[in-house]
């Protein structure tokens, strides 16, 4: 008596006779899991695994190429939500607006800071423990009662965004653009904790600045054709001398001076395994001073480590 034929059937399927194998495991698959190769058909598992082992198409800095500027895209959208928050509940500018040191009176008022303020009279700002306004207050913006400067300060700050943003962001990659801009926004408001700590300031201009600056370091590090750059830094700094009248010169150099630091550790971390982690501790790095600034400052103003 003649033993009966073994049948086959897929890994994945056992209850599916197949008699095609995966040409890199050897493995049998049925037409489910068939996926097309160069040569035969691979199973799904393989198919993943080559894919993993497919190295990733990064940017000059490292980023990985994305043609959808997708945070610039959410920032944007951000700001535009906070707008329409402060529109519906003006109490927000006060509550989360960047404030190094100011009082509240028992009238509801704000005063300007005393470190040995009167009775009935308590600090706010940053100096009172709220080290969120070093964020917050760059997603706010002048409300349009706020004279004739008013929207224009959110459509002009957003313009810029989505201009600059883009182009920065599709060098960058996501990771590291939104971390450039983060760290942007907290460099402008350290500088103005530190200069100006009883100026209330908002807006998304110190991000923007060092968005600025970013983009003119890369420019310089790719060899691009600086004529363009140079105008639109010439630009940049000209409304930096603009703004000492009009708004915070201090948050748009202090936003200026951080995303010039973290995009020279971007564009000149040595190009090997070593560059994501030498970017990444300069980003903390910056974190670091940037804290221990806030925190001196604010010792300074309370007399209390």
């Amino acid at each position: 008596m003649e033993p009966e034929s073994a049948v086959t059937t897929c890994y994945r399927h056992p209850a599916v006779e197949s008699h095609v194998r995966c040409i890199r495991c050897e493995r049998y698959i049925c037409p489910d899991c068939m996926r097309e190769a160069a040569v035969g058909h691979q199973c799904p598992e393989c198919v993943r695994e080559g894919a993993r082992s497919v190295r990733q198409a990064r940017t000059a800095f490292g980023g990985r190429i994305t043609a959808v500027p997708l945070v610039t895209y959410v920032l944007i959208a951000l700001n535009v939500l906070a707008y329409v928050g402060e529109l519906v509940r003006p109490a927000i500018v006060d509550r989360f607006e960047m404030l190094g040191a100011g009082l509240a009176g028992p009238d509801g008022g704000h005063y300007v800071w005393q470190a040995a303020h009167p009775a009935g009279f308590h600090a706010e700002g940053v100096a009172d423990g709220e080290w969120y306004r070093l964020l917050t207050g760059a997603f706010l913006h002048l409300p349009p009662t706020a004279g004739t400067f008013g929207i224009l300060h959110i459509v002009m700050n957003m313009v810029s965004l989505w201009n600059i943003g883009r182009v920065v962001e599709t060098q960058l990659g996501r990771t590291r653009y939104l971390a450039l801009y983060l760290l942007s926004a907290l460099g402008g408001s350290v500088l103005v904790l530190v200069l100006a700590p009883t100026q209330p300031t908002l807006g998304a201009s110190g991000a923007i600045f060092g968005l600025g600056a970013a983009y003119y370091v890369m420019a310089r590090r790719l060899g691009a054709d600086m004529s363009q750059v140079n105008r639109f830094m010439a630009g940049l700094l000209l409304w930096l001398l603009i703004s000492a009248g009009l708004t915070s010169w201090q948050g748009h150099l202090g936003g200026l001076l951080a995303g010039a630091v973290v995009t020279l550790a971007y564009a000149y971390a040595p190009r090997d395994g070593r560059r994501t982690l030498v970017q990444a501790g300069a980003c903390v790095v910056l974190l670091v001073v940037l804290v221990v600034s806030t925190w001196a400052k604010v010792t300074e103003l309370t007399g209390n480590p």
